[in-house]
């Protein structure tokens, strides 16, 4: 049991590492080409195409249950 969340702690350690190192060279290697821009504004459209689908989801729910709350009380 000690062994593997010792074995587990270092993996996560090591990947932390790894991801640091290439993080920023990689982020300034987009900046640098104007690239930045287009990463951000991907992003950008799947966050608010996501909050929009929860909105959507949420305005079709109340109305569902609206109707079975009004099929149920006659």
């Amino acid at each position: 049991m000690k062994t593997k969340l010792i074995f587990s702690l270092f993996l996560l350690i090591s990947t932390v590492a790894g991801a640091q190192t290439q993080g920023p060279q990689m982020a300034d290697q987009f900046r640098e080409q104007g690239k930045i821009y287009v990463v951000i504004s991907v992003i950008a459209i799947i966050f608010l195409s996501i909050v929009f689908f929860l909105i959507y989801l949420e305005r079709k729910l109340k109305r569902l249950e609206k109707e079975v709350d009004e099929k149920i009380k006659p």
